[in-house]
Order: C-alpha cells, then structure tokens, then sequence
C-alpha cells in the first residue's frame, strides 16, 4: 500500500507534525528522512528493511556502498543516512568536549576520545593542546591508517601547538585489535617526539593509546 492511502494516523510525516517526533518509531524517523519508498515498496517497507537488516547502531557505521546494496536506497538517500549519522556523532562530541575542558589524567583523555575512537577500523592519531593550566586550547587529527614513523613527522605535531600557543600536548591514538599495550614503533615514536618537544619548549605531558574499553598511559607507566 502506498503511503498516500494511510490514515493520516498511520502517516510518519502526519504524525510528526501532530505529536512531534519523540513519538515516531526508529523506522518512522527513517521514513520521514527517506521521504520516498520503490516500485512495490512503500517508504515505511523501505525503512523497516533497513533496520531489520543492520540494526540501528550499525546501521550508521554502514558504508555508501552497504546502505546502496538495499533495493529502495540509491546513491541519494544513502548519502542523506550518511549524513544524519555524521552530524548526530558531531553533535555528540561537541556535547562531550564542552563538558571535558580540562585534562588531569588519562581517563580524562579515555572518556573525550571513546566515542570519536571506538569504531575506527584504521588507526587515528590526534593531538591535544593545552595551556598551562592543562585546559583544551584544542584538538586535532594529524594522520589515519597504520602509525608509522615516517608519517608522523615532528614538524607537523608541533606547527598546531605553536599556532594555537599551546604550552603542553598530549598524544593519542587507538588501536582498532582492542589491545591498548604499545608496540616497539609506538614506544620509538612517543620517544622521538619527547625529544623534539623538548628542543621546542612544548612538553608531551603523555600519549595515551585507546583499545577498546581500556588505555595505555605513558604517564600512569612512569614512561614520562
């Protein structure tokens, strides 16, 4: 049945602008965003199809390619799923990092970088800056794929800190294997960058590696 020949009760879009969306299904919201089903598949089919095949939560790591796979999402609607979901881990993160404006120890960094980390299948090495007070002056993402000396060059770590007249930084990144403990090129890296870091009057005050539910801290391992 086409959507058009609902009830007006049963219309995800009616039913938005009546009682707001805080009423609709998961598969309604989808239908509301999707606005249009197939040949042969109302909108609301199209949108119960989605999430019986992925699941909400996965469902918004799926890839374009994935989400086009599904007859009834084209290139179009997949880009506005894709979309949504980006925002709504935008608006989280900008949520979490005004509540986290300090940094006192590694859970600290743990819990402003979980989200952003946890469903990473490549490495994403970040730093953060501070003042001397150890408040965030800022963050940022210096390279993703797999951490290699050669890629991460002393110049670029520090060129963000001196821009943003930041006095302290700490490293961070993840290790997708869900295992936090350092490997030989982590530990040469964070040694080689300590010794730049001191050339430049910038302290690395840790590099904390994010595995999972769990982290490796240089500072808690009295490596700095």
């Amino acid at each position: 049945m086409k959507i058009k020949d609902l009830p007006d009760s049963s219309k995800p879009r009616e039913r938005f602008l009546k009682h707001g969306p805080e009423v609709l299904s998961d598969a309604e919201l989808f239908a509301v965003i999707l606005r249009t089903g197939t040949v042969g598949e109302n909108v609301m089919e199209v949108s119960n199809k989605l999430i019986s095949k992925f699941g909400l939560v996965n469902l918004f790591d799926c890839s374009l390619k994935e989400l086009e796979e599904v007859r009834g999402i084209g290139k179009n609607k997949a880009m506005q799923l894709l979309a949504m979901a980006e925002l709504g881990k935008r608006y989280n993160k900008e949520k979490r990092s005004n509540i986290i404006t300090k940094i006192s120890c590694a859970q600290e960094v743990f819990n402003l970088f979980k989200e952003d980390l946890e469903d990473k299948k490549q490495e994403h090495f970040y730093i953060v800056m501070l003042n001397h007070q150890n408040n965030i002056i800022g963050k940022e993402l210096l390279t993703k794929g797999i951490l290699d000396a050669s890629i991460i060059h002393p110049r670029e770590i520090f060129k963000s800190a001196i821009r943003n007249s930041s006095s302290k930084i700490i490293l961070v990144h993840n290790h997708p294997s869900g295992n936090p403990e350092p490997s030989r090129e982590d530990l040469d890296i964070t040694k080689r960058l300590m010794e730049a870091g001191e050339i430049v009057d910038i302290k690395i005050i840790d590099h904390v590696i994010i595995g999972g539910d769990e982290w490796w801290s240089w500072a808690e391992e009295n490596k700095i």
